[in-house]
């Protein structure tokens, strides 16, 4: 019938616009695919040439599918390299068809609910099909058709060969990192042995690379090499291949990285360029070969560098020609360094240099220390100090700034800390020398780089400050929570990015590391090259800090006078030329460093070891420094410029102990450098004349005879430095002579409070300061001992050292100790269990309001141990 006819056709119709549908889909999905033998193809392809900055080869990257690499069978392959990589890559590896549609599911489920391709559910077998069938364009897409191109070929790949057959090709043909590909090539390059001879820490390790060879590279980061192998090693027990017990025996085994013996110069600047590369270009630019890729790297500086730091190592422990009988110099203990070289202008990295032998499996040589987190010590305390002079950065911290004429007090000081568990903890810094150095301008304090200023400085700006201002200069590693130990060296730092952040010292401006100039490639392996990447141009540095403020951090680094008190005249950090340099060194001796800069070159130097043992007695001047020194020199052919002072500074003459403007009783009086609007505009008022009666030792008055007047100078520091001066011999202004000036200051002002105060002429806190003991100080009981002994002393003082009327000692709320007509007030209190609050209070003339200084809480135990706690830096 007619209707059935009709029908008919609208079937057909319809099963031909389905078969057009499929035929376009096929087309457009599929036709273009390569045929899955594809895979077998071993094409020779150009090799790949690494060149330093003038054309001199590096390191000639050979093809490794044309000779050099082994092709391992299966059963050559150990049992545990196989597990490992079937554990991370693909648990269902022996259970699906080449998709896993279990993970298809949760991929779906994953993608639909973020409205996005985020997640994947390639198996073992799609990612040989991505790998080696698709075309880097397309490889890294994240599209459906990309995955479903992607599972077409995984089902072929699965039809053509076996799962024995795959799982050989995937480890023979992955990339591992360090120009390795497949596993015998990786083998050899990480651990100098035949793949079948791995151990199975060093297959878990060797298949956590995968995932992400530069990032998890152990000669770049030992560290995230080893969480990622703990991780391969948790998916191998819950694959059921160990048991937890053997996860805890495996993880504990040492893992001693080494290198194959090739020829290579420069071979950790070399591995950094290579990860480069993989970064910018992709896995499969290396894979395909055929690049020239000029370096930054100036090769006759690097060996002449490398020839340096081999000497002087050699110097310090007094071996091979530097052989000597000094003991101490034998016990050194300490076989490792690392150095950079950077253009300042540009950040061109033109020596790296990551240890003295990179072959020298005994220290680690191929673990690139140049690259590896370290803490800094005091190498760190210029950023702490341009936060706190700068005065954009100042303001932000809600403080007036600093200048390099402010005192700060170099004394014994506990700080209320944050412990990473939340907890509040007593911190007191100590001095690399042990000593205390009393009142000290900021440039002394970072010249000679004294500990408990700078911690003041930090407490001043804040943690957070600083963490901000190193993260704009390029130090991106302080992730972690910080206390006040952050400006001593308490977080970890690259050597190369420390380096280059000191380049903000020049004129404020950021400096980048740069090891690539241009990257050429040649696909037919013949001379016409195409310059693919012209990296010539830097960027222009980020403003991080005043042109000023840089001027005033390199004076500061730059003044050999000012530094002579910690390092002496004429030492090694002195160079016959304009040069700034910071030094140093970790509490534990465990790193020390030395960085320093020119208007041409930025070299940082640092000298450990690389297990992270201890050195005895090496600190940054006696270990990084004669380096330094030696590259510093190397690295200008010519004496660079002097370094440029920029507008906006002026200079003023001061008295030195004081900060403020020299008056005649002023015993010292030197130039220093300003931003603008800075300078002092006050008059010297520490240093006093007064008139005395020889007989009496009080004030003269109207009555003293001529011949009993005597005139004498007195230093009148806060109270706080009262201990300080008697150890210097400091003559202190009896109480009758205080008084004296005090009503002079008085009848001048009006003011009760006299204004004399050391820090920069700011008022202090509170009227009344409690000096001892220590807030959240912890003392224990010692069954040992008599009670009577076991007591500590309470003591306060009034700040400006002028007499009140009344002061009172409180310990829990009940009165300790009292004084009347008195400027500081002390008692003994015997240690009772548990936990006790100090305070001084009092009125400063009759009828004024009570006053009350800042309370100290402290803890008292039963004990435990002796402790013994040495800090410093």
């Amino acid at each position: 019938s007619w209707s059935g006819r009709q029908g008919w056709r609208l079937l057909l119709a319809a099963a031909l616009f389905v078969a057009l549908v499929a035929a376009g889909l096929y087309t457009w999905l599929f036709a273009d695919l390569p045929p899955v033998t594809a895979v077998a193809l071993r094409a020779a392809r150009p090799t790949t040439q690494i060149l330093d900055r003038n054309g001199k080869l590096l390191y000639e990257v050979i093809d490794p599918n044309a000779g050099k690499q082994i092709d391992l069978d299966l059963n050559r392959i150990p049992q545990a390299c196989i597990q490992a990589t079937i554990a991370t890559e693909d648990s269902r590896f022996f259970h699906h068809p080449g998709v896993d549609p279990l993970a298809i599911a949760r991929a779906v489920w994953q993608n639909l609910t973020s409205r996005s391709v985020s997640s994947g559910a390639s198996t073992l077998t799609q990612q040989l099909a991505r790998n080696l069938l698709m075309d880097a364009g397309e490889r890294y897409e994240t599209s459906l058709r990309r995955k479903l191109r992607e599972a077409y070929l995984a089902f072929q790949l699965e039809r053509h060969y076996s799962k024995e057959q795959l799982l050989a090709l995937y480890l023979n043909q992955t990339y591992y990192g360090n120009f390795a590909f497949g596993l015998e090539a990786a083998a050899q390059v990480f651990f100098a042995k035949p793949a079948t001879q791995l151990s199975t820490a060093e297959c878990a390790l060797l298949a956590g690379l995968v995932q992400y060879p530069s990032g998890y590279n152990p000669l770049l980061d030992p560290d995230a090499a080893k969480a990622r192998q703990l991780t391969v090693l948790r998916l191998m027990r819950d694959a059921g291949y160990l048991t937890p017990a053997q996860v805890e025996e495996v993880a504990r085994q040492p893992l001693q990285y080494r290198s194959r013996l090739f020829q290579i110069e420069a071979p950790h600047f070399v591995m950094y360029v290579q990860d480069l590369l993989v970064q910018q270009l992709g896995v499969e630019a290396l894979r395909q070969g055929g690049l020239r890729v000029y370096t930054t790297l100036d090769l006759d500086l690097q060996r002449q560098a490398e020839a340096a730091v081999r000497r002087r190592l050699a110097q310090l422990t007094c071996q091979g020609e530097h052989a000597c009988d000094d003991p101490a110099a034998r016990s050194r203990r300490v076989d490792n360094a690392a150095a950079v070289v950077l253009d300042s202008a540009t950040g061109e990295i033109l020596t790296m240099i990551g240890s003295p032998d990179y072959f020298a499996a005994s220290i680690a040589g191929n673990v690139n220390a140049a690259l590896a987190k370290r803490q800094p010590g005091s190498a760190i305390k210029p950023f702490t100090y341009a936060a706190a002079l700068d005065p954009t950065w100042s303001r932000r911290a809600g403080q007036p700034p600093l200048t390099a004429a402010s005192i700060l007090a170099d004394l014994p000081k506990t700080f209320t800390v944050e412990n990473v568990d939340g907890s509040m903890a007593p911190y007191r810094p100590q001095n690399y020398d042990r000593m205390w150095h009393g009142p000290v301008s900021v440039r002394a304090a970072l010249a000679n780089s004294y500990n408990l200023p700078a911690v003041e400085v930090l407490d001043r700006i804040g943690v957070e400050t600083l963490r901000q201002l190193a993260s704009q200069a390029g130090i991106q590693t302080f992730t972690g929570r910080y206390g006040l130990a952050l400006t001593l060296g308490g977080g970890e730092v690259r050597l190369l990015d420390l380096t280059a952040a000191y380049g903000i010292f020049d004129d404020g401006r950021t400096v980048t590391p740069r090891a690539i100039l241009r990257i050429e490639r040649s696909d037919t392996g013949d001379r016409e090259m195409d310059t693919i990447a012209d990296l010539r141009a830097p960027a222009s540095g980020l403003q991080v800090i005043s042109p000023q403020t840089a001027y005033l951090i390199t004076d500061i680094l730059s003044d050999d006078i000012a530094r002579s008190p910690a390092f002496g005249r004429n030492s090694v950090l002195n160079l016959p030329f304009p040069a700034a340099v910071k030094t140093g060194t970790t509490t534990d001796w465990r790193d020390n460093w030395t960085i320093g800069y020119t208007t041409q070159r930025l070299v940082g130097v640092w000298v450990g070891n690389a297990d992270n043992t201890p050195m005895v007695g090496v600190s940054g001047v006696d270990g990084a420094g004669p380096i330094w020194h030696d590259l510093m020199r190397l690295a200008h052919l010519r004496p660079p410029q002097p370094f440029g002072r920029p507008d906006g500074l002026v200079e003023v003459e001061i008295c030195a102990p004081s900060g403020m403007l020299p008056t005649r009783e002023c015993p010292r009086v030197r130039r220093e450098w300003f931003i603008a609007g800075t300078q002092p505009t006050q008059p010297d008022n520490q240093f006093r004349r007064i008139v005395l009666d020889r007989a009496t030792g009080l004030p003269a008055d109207e009555h003293t005879p001529a011949e009993r007047r005597v005139e004498r100078v007195y230093w009148l520091l806060p109270p706080e430095y009262h201990d300080w001066m008697l150890t210097q011999g400091i003559p202190i202004a009896p109480p009758a002579v205080r008084a004296a000036l005090a009503q002079g200051e008085i009848e001048s002002s009006g003011n009760k409070v006299a204004a004399f105060n050391v820090y920069s002429g700011e008022q202090l806190r509170t009227p009344l300061r409690l000096i001892q003991p220590d807030a959240f100080a912890v003392y224990q009981l010692h069954p040992g001992l008599p009670a009577a002994v076991q007591r500590i002393r309470i003591e306060g003082v009034v700040a400006d050292g002028s007499e009140w009327r009344a002061l009172r000692l409180m310990a829990d709320g009940t009165p300790l100790a009292s004084a009347q007509n008195a400027d500081r007030l002390g008692a003994w209190w015997l240690l009772q269990p548990g936990e006790h609050r100090f305070w001084l209070e009092g009125e400063a003339i009759e009828g004024a309001a009570t006053e009350r200084s800042e309370t100290a809480t402290i803890r008292v135990g039963e004990f435990v141990k002796d402790r013994i706690t040495l800090e410093g830096s």
